[in-house]
């Protein structure tokens, strides 16, 4: 089944409280598997790594309403460098990315959605 914004998922945005085992916990429901977090709902992507974020998850950032104005790459556990491919693309639609671990994206998720920011974040699931 391809990923777009017709796939299942959760219809809103919402805070994370708590990541690790190979997913994500979202209020009372839980994911096993990467997500992405956006302002009108999260998806599960299939990416397990930065570099297997295709074009299919960068397609649902960009079709996000209201639109995205930070991307947050939760990378796992290891640092990863935005390709300036992926890093260009981004900024000519309006788009500031940041990559960092998913344990620091997370927390700057929850913080910038609390803030009512236009935010996104792709999270890779850590073990």
């Amino acid at each position: 089944m391809a990923l777009d914004r017709s796939s299942p998922h959760l219809p809103r945005p919402a805070l994370i409280d708590a990541y690790g085992d190979g997913g994500f916990r979202l209020g009372d429901l839980s994911h096993r598997g990467s997500i992405a977090c956006l302002p009108d709902g999260v998806w599960a992507v299939p990416a397990a790594t930065p570099d297997g974020i295709g074009e299919e998850v960068v397609a649902l950032v960009l079709g996000s309403d209201p639109p995205v104005e930070i991307l947050l790459i939760g990378t796992g556990l290891t640092p990863w460098t935005v390709p300036e491919a992926l890093r260009t693309r981004l900024r000519e639609n309006g788009i500031v990315v940041e990559a960092m671990t998913t344990g620091a994206a997370v927390r700057t998720w929850n913080m910038l959605l609390a803030e009512r920011r236009r935010v996104g974040a792709v999270l890779i699931a850590v073990p």
